[in-house]
């Protein structure tokens, strides 16, 4: 396939909001694909290279991008970046300056040529760069330019999410969705959509069934549902293992002999921050490989007590390394197994992949073992959960005893009970920043006052708005947030974005922050829940507990169902349309 056929479909999901007509254009895109250029095309739509796990990046700013450009369309860079300020984006400035007919380069021409940009690097890498490119460009079309630069200064917003992609993959192949679950299933076990593809263009259901654990390769992590008391969950689990919340960076440790990599929940690779971690998983456990799961946390030498997330956060650092280890050691308490030596463990029940990991791993000074009480009785379970609140931990986990460990999943064979507090939520949320107001008044001097913020629903694949958020940043936070802000601002609503209200700035979904809020009410103005002439649902008085969640993706954000589900067990009635105020709501 030409690249120019692909760009033509890029246009389209351009063009469009609606989810169905998106499944629609990616599937007439993939029915006209070969097995082998499956992957290609995949990791091209959600603009990369690799899977999100491999840490691979263009390296090209956009100086190099106008550099570039202006090799390719032969004439001054002065004049690519006067068109950039007029236009704001190297994609439209492309189909100004460069011919209305490419070379007819194919799809995995320009994929490879794009690899040989991404991938080189030493002395004069960068020159280097800028001139790979500008050869490449060179053979492009305008429109080809187009979203090419799009793709390489990561300015690709096609508003596809990965449900959208399993859906037209599923439509692509049998001419309807119905194999999603068996994509979906896939995906989670392997993380990496373009080899998914690969394997189910080629073989179909075959190949997805023939896709297992693999050491390397990050398996997407099993999630929690919420509950709102021991009772409730005794009630849904009867006997089942309750185990301490801990609040730190959650990791998957994948150990081949000497080779030991860490990846965080939301599968970045962590292995460079974690050396202690490293170290460890060599000298404690036991297994040549091994897949297994735990919390890291930083603690204090002194006392031995764990630290608030706000400070194991502060390991999450390229640089300097060795002295905040120094600083802030960190212990990694497990608490799942998932693969030892060739057999996948994510098949077994909780009871079984519990017992191989107290045998496999000694526990000592950074590896630990995480406590696991197996009850059937709510008091003994509300004992366990008050005495973890009051070492400070986040509250508990339990866990069904037969339950296999289903990847990417979220569903009730987890669930989690958090410490709540007079008169607010019993568990805090997890929203998506869609857009912000300009400062005024106080704030007029950082020029960004409030937040708009969304859950997700993966039925839609869409984000939903759920507040209007001001308070619970520092002055220093609200400028290092229009900074980040300012990094995603698109000129209008983004497709994936269902919204009422229109704030000043518009950004793409991508940054992930912790909110607190008294309650949830029935609002007029929020889209979560509503139905065409209903009432949604927003957060009264909300405000955030927690900075810019690095270890969260946009599609781990609260989720929609969620989201009514702590509403229903507020056990409040529903309030008029009139009621909700502007005060109340923060919107």
């Amino acid at each position: 396939m030409n690249f120019a056929c692909l760009v033509h479909y890029f246009g389209q999901l351009e063009e469009t909001t609606s989810r169905n007509k998106m499944v629609g254009i990616l599937a007439a895109l993939l029915k006209e694909a070969e097995a082998k250029e499956m992957g290609k095309i995949i990791y091209l739509c959600q603009g990369r290279l690799v899977p999100a796990y491999e840490k691979l990046e263009f390296g090209i700013g956009e100086s190099l991008a106008a550099e570039a450009l202006a090799k390719a369309a032969n004439m001054p860079k002065s004049k690519v970046v006067a068109l950039y300020r007029q236009k704001g984006d190297y994609g439209l400035v492309a189909t100004l300056t460069l011919p209305s007919q490419g070379r007819g380069l194919t799809i995995s021409e320009v994929y490879d040529r794009l690899l040989g940009v991404a991938t080189t690097a030493g002395g004069g890498s960068v020159a280097q760069k800028t001139d790979l490119l500008a050869a490449l460009l060179g053979d492009l079309s305008g429109e080809e330019g187009k979203y090419l630069l799009r793709i390489v200064l990561g300015r690709l917003r096609l508003g596809i999410g990965d449900p959208t992609i399993l859906d037209a993959l599923s439509q692509a192949k049998i001419g309807d969705k119905s194999l999603r679950p068996q994509l979906e299933r896939a995906y989670n076990i392997r993380s990496d959509l373009g080899y998914v593809a690969e394997a189910f263009w080629g073989k179909g259901e075959t190949g997805l069934t023939g896709i297992s654990v693999q050491i390397g390769t990050p398996v997407r992590p099993a999630l929690c549902e919420r509950a709102t008391s021991g009772e409730d969950i005794i009630r849904r689990l009867g006997r089942c293992a309750v185990e301490p919340k801990y609040d730190g960076f959650r990791c998957q440790v994948h150990k081949d002999g000497q080779t030991v990599k860490v990846f965080s929940r939301n599968l970045e690779d962590f292995s460079d921050m974690f050396p202690e971690i490293i170290q460890a998983t060599r000298e404690q456990v036991r297994p040549r490989q091994i897949i297994y799961e735990g919390e890291a946390i930083a603690y204090d030498t002194a006392t031995g007590e764990f630290l608030p997330f706000q400070v194991t956060v502060q390991r999450k650092r390229k640089y300097d390394v060795s002295a905040m280890q120094e600083k802030l050691p960190l212990k990694m308490v497990t608490f799942d197994l998932l693969y030892i030596d060739g057999q996948d463990y994510t098949d077994k029940p909780y009871l079984k992949r519990r017992a191989m990991l107290e045998e496999v791993i000694e526990a000592d000074d950074v590896l630990m073992i995480t406590e696991a009480l197996l009850t059937d009785r709510a008091a003994e379970l509300d004992a366990f959960f008050a005495d973890k609140v009051q070492r400070g931990l986040e509250g508990i986990v339990a866990k069904r005893l037969e339950a296999t460990y289903q990847a990417g999943v979220r569903n009730f064979n987890w669930i989690k009970l958090k410490r709540s507090y007079q008169g607010q939520l019993a568990d805090t949320i997890d929203c998506v920043i869609i857009g912000y107001w300009q400062g005024r008044g106080m704030r007029a001097q950082f020029g960004i006052g409030s937040l708009l913020t969304a859950v997700y629903d993966e039925a839609t694949d869409k984000f939903y708005t759920i507040a209007k958020l001001g308070t619970g940043l520092t002055e220093e936070e609200w400028l290092q947030m229009k900074e980040a802000l300012d990094r995603l601002a698109v000129p209008e609503k983004p497709p994936r974005v269902k919204a009422l209200i229109t704030p000043d700035v518009w950004v793409e979904p991508k940054l992930v922050i912790e909110i607190q809020a008294d309650e949830i009410t029935r609002s007029p103005t929020h889209t979560v829940g509503r139905d065409e002439g209903e009432l949604g649902y927003a957060l009264r008085f909300p405000r955030m507990v927690r900075f810019i969640r690095e270890d969260r993706r946009a599609e781990d954000a609260t989720t929609l169902n969620e989201i009514l589900e702590m509403y229903r067990a507020q056990g409040r009635r529903t309030v008029s349309a009139e009621q909700p105020t502007e005060a109340q709501e923060e919107a």
